[in-house]
Formats: C-alpha cells, sequence, structure tokens
C-alpha cells in the first residue's frame, strides 16, 4: 500500500520534473531514465520505512489499559487507560478500502494539541469495527437510556446548498491558477495567455469581466457539488449504547464517534449563503473537539451537514434529548441599542480608515489608488453597515430548561445551546467605550470545543443577574452589595 502511494506521489511530480530537467537541453532518453530512477528510489525509501516502522510497532489491550510501543532507534511507550477513552474513529481512503484497512484513531476526550491520541495505522477492518465495539462499551445505565436508531440520514436535496458555501469561488479561483501552474510545467504559460488574450481582445472590458467570472463560478459550482457528494455520500448520525455516531464518505469512508457523556450541548450555525435559503447546519459542542485537527476530510464537530433549518432545529433537538430544540424555542433576550451603536461606529470607522488610507496612497502613488479609495467608500459603507445591523439583530441571550443558550454573528448566524451544568466560569469583561455605555461581555468558560462562549455587549445589570441565573451560585459572592 505505501509503494503504491509513493509510485503514484512519484509518477504525479515526474511531469513537472521531466520539463524542468527537459528544458535544460538534456536528452529524452537520459530525462526518462533520471525520473524513472528517482521513483523507484522513492518507493523504496516509502515501503523500506514503512516496514521498519510496522516491524517495531507493537499495541496491547488490557483490561485497564491500551499500550502502543514503538521500539527500534527511539522507544516511545503511549499507555491510554480504557476509562478514559471516549473516541475511536475510523479513516479509509480509496487505497486502505482497496486493501481492506482502516486507520484507527483512539481519544480520550482531551483538547486536540493535548499528544493523547493512539494511532494504529493500518488496522483489518474487521479487527478495527470489533475494537471499536470493544473499547467504547459501557456498562449498563441504570436509568432509562436513550431511544437508540438513526437520528438523521443524507437527504440528496441538500445538495442545493452546497454552491452557495464559501468554497465555491474559493474553487473557481484555484482551477484558474492550476491552469497556470499546469501550462508553466510544460512551458506553455505565455502561449495560453497569448491564446486567452486573442480570444477575448474584441470584447468589452465589463464582457470580459463577466464572462471570466461566470466561468469561475461554473467551475466552482461544480466543484462545491462534487466536494459534497465526496464529503456527504452516505451520510448517517445514529444513537446506540450512549454513543453518537457520523457515517460519512464516498472515496475517503469515515466514521465518527462521539461518548454522549462529553457532549456539553450543540451548534447551530447558519452560514451566509445556507442561511438566505433557510437551511442551517448542527455542530457538537463536546470536551476534546477542537475543529479539523482531528479530520482528514472534513469538520469533526459537525453532525449535520447544512440542512433545511427545521431539520438543523429537528436533530439538535434530538441529539440533545430533548422535547423541543432549545435552539429554536428559547426566548432570547434582546441586547441594548448601546452594543447597535458599537457596531455601527465600528464599521463606518474602519471603511473611512481604510479609504483615507487609499486615497493617502493616490496622493503619493498615483490616481488608480484614489479610484479604490472612492471605491471602497461607495462600495463598503453600505455593505460594513449592513453587517453591522445584522449582528445587532443576531444578538441574544437566554435560559430555557438546562441549556444557556447564546445567538451571535454578521452574516453567519451561530446560536449555541450550552448545558448550564457545563459552564465552568464566567469571566466578565469591560473596556473603557463600554463602560461609558454602562455595557460588559460575559464568557461562559466550558471544557469543550473552543473553551469559552461570549455573550457580547449586554447591558451590566441584565447581564450579572443573566449569569447568576444561568449558573446559581457561581458569580453570587461577586454581586454581594452591588
Amino acid at each position: 500500500m505505501t509503494a503504491l502511494l509513493a509510485a503514484g506521489v512519484g509518477l504525479g511530480s515526474a511531469v513537472p520534473v521531466s520539463a524542468g530537467i527537459r528544458g535544460d537541453g538534456r536528452p529524452l532518453w537520459l530525462v526518462i531514465t533520471l525520473v524513472a530512477a528517482g521513483i523507484l528510489a522513492l518507493v523504496g525509501l516509502a515501503a523500506l520505512g514503512d516496514r521498519l516502522r510496522w516491524s517495531h510497532t507493537r499495541y496491547r489491550i488490557t483490561e485497564e489499559r491500551v499500550e502502543l510501543r514503538f521500539s527500534w532507534i527511539v522507544h516511545r511507550l503511549r499507555s491510554v487507560p480504557r476509562d478514559r477513552i471516549r473516541t475511536v474513529d475510523l479513516t479509509a481512503n480509496p487505497l486502505r478500502r482497496l486493501f481492506g484497512v482502516v486507520k484507527v484513531q483512539i481519544g480520550t476526550g482531551q483538547q486536540a494539541g493535548d499528544n493523547t491520541q493512539l494511532v494504529l495505522n493500518p488496522l483489518d477492518v474487521r479487527l478495527a469495527e470489533r475494537l471499536r465495539a470493544e473499547l467504547l462499551a459501557r456498562p449498563a445505565p441504570t436509568e432509562q437510556p436513550e431511544k437508540p436508531g438513526a437520528i438523521a440520514a443524507l437527504n440528496w436535496s441538500w445538495i442545493r446548498y452546497a454552491p452557495v458555501s464559501v468554497t465555491t469561488p474559493i474553487l473557481g479561483a484555484a482551477a484558474f491558477g492550476g491552469l497556470l501552474q499546469l501550462s508553466d510545467w510544460f512551458g506553455l504559460r505565455r502561449t495560453v495567455l497569448g491564446e486567452a488574450g486573442a480570444l477575448l481582445r474584441d470584447l468589452p472590458v465589463p464582457v470580459m469581466i463577466a464572462l471570466l467570472v461566470l466561468t469561475g463560478v461554473i467551475i466552482g459550482v461544480l466543484g462545491s457539488l462534487a466536494l459534497f457528494v465526496e464529503l456527504w455520500w452516505g451520510y448517517r448520525l445514529t444513537r446506540a449504547d450512549g454513543v453518537l455516531r457520523v457515517r460519512r464518505g464516498l472515496l475517503t469512508t469515515r466514521s465518527v464517534s462521539l461518548d454522549e457523556s462529553r457532549l456539553r450541548g450543540v451548534e447551530v450555525v447558519e452560514p451566509v449563503g445556507a442561511r438566505l435559503l433557510g437551511a442551517a447546519k448542527v455542530d457538537a459542542v463536546a470536551t476534546g473537539l477542537r475543529g479539523k485537527e482531528n479530520d482528514e476530510r472534513g469538520d469533526p464537530r459537525t453532525l449535520l451537514p447544512p440542512a433545511p433549518r427545521a431539520v438543523a432545529h429537528r436533530v439538535a433537538a434530538e441529539i440533545l434529548g430533548e422535547p423541543t430544540p432549545p435552539t429554536e424555542t428559547a426566548r432570547l433576550r434582546p441586547h441594548p441599542r448601546a452594543a447597535r451603536r458599537r457596531r455601527l461606529i465600528r464599521a463606518l470607522g474602519g471603511t473611512l480608515l481604510a479609504s483615507t488610507a487609499l486615497a493617502l496612497l493616490g496622493l503619493l502613488l498615483g490616481a488608480v489608488f484614489l479610484h479604490l479609495a472612492w471605491i471602497a467608500l461607495v462600495i463598503g459603507l453600505p455593505v460594513t453597515i449592513a453587517l453591522a445591523l445584522d449582528a445587532y439583530r443576531n444578538l441574544g441571550h437566554g435560559i430555557t430548561g438546562g441549556f444557556l443558550v447564546t445567538r451571535y454573528g454578521a452574516g453567519s448566524r451561530h446560536t449555541v445551546a450550552l448545558q448550564r451544568a457545563g459552564v465552568i466560569g464566567w469571566t466578565v469583561t469591560s473596556s473603557p467605550f463600554q463602560r461609558r455605555a454602562g455595557l460588559i461581555t460575559l464568557t461562559a468558560t466550558t471544557a469543550a470545543n473552543r473553551g469559552a462562549y461570549l455573550i457580547r455587549d449586554v447591558a451590566e445589570g441584565d447581564g450579572l443577574a443573566f449569569a447568576d441565573e444561568a449558573v446559581p451560585g457561581l458569580l453570587t459572592p461577586f454581586l454581594e452589595g452591588r
């Protein structure tokens, strides 16, 4: 498997390397010989390196611990108590699937980056499934268990939200960059640019720009659709034995498990494009999850891809085991008008500062910066004001049942339902400008995801009373006499 992967990398780089060597005037037979020798050396070294790694790596599972030992030049022993294991995730790219093996990541639920994962790579897929079942087995609960079964499955109509994601323009721009890089490898960049210029020379500038943008958008849309299919093919979210499990992936399959004892809440995210179409995705708020650091393909926090907003709230309620979704039914308290004024001042100040800087550059360097200055002012000012007003409208906080709910965001809206029992501390901050407006920012500290969730620009009295109500007794000693 390693030899095939190395051979693929070598063959993929053979074309640009050959073009570079050939460009120095060397004969073709010598170029082919050098490249072939390089590929063989790469394959041999990669296979030898993995062979040495496998032959000197052992793992052992006892009643109490999981141990991973590497003994060669450097000896390393990793040991994890079984009662601290919270995740056993399986990943298989196309090459691993061809050989019937998977990559197994055993996590303890501590924050990513703490070097707390054991990785077994590769492992037979049937052995890996048995290993996951054994390591995640929990004693039978004394209380009524959650109803097992499927929570959500892929609905192909959700693919309509893929083109409005942020990846669409990125993929479109990357296509143009890739084309230029590929032509440069073959020494054809001037030819490609010349042909493109000849085709577009007779078109008016606005039409030419519109044509290029349209081409990029079409490529980006097709790429985002393909990416959605790759990431979410066969998606299913299920619950069994106190474990939430997400299965997904077409070429690279991914099975992510989340012990419900680690769950501290959910976050309903409405990216700006999906929000315009009435869609949202659901992320887990859980200990040991910090974004894409632990995941080869996509975000491990995401339990539901962009779907209709009603579906997202339903899934959030089922994940939390609540009859109604706290992210939808909570009565959120609005923030004072001073919070809106702060956002408008920041929007106006940022836009005017950028326009002034461009105008100064225009006076020093040329008229093009003067044009950029008035364009930034005319276009940027309405946009930043609209985003500031949207950010204010999205501000809100409330309490429903056992959950603290906070909402924030400009363009992209986030609604977090955090277990009140999961809040381990409060931080109260107030800048000089906030103090003049009678505002504070509350930070709910929790051992999950980013570690803190903010309630920005809330009235001082209302914010302190809210914090005391959300987690009684935690802030009370500091409120006496206020």
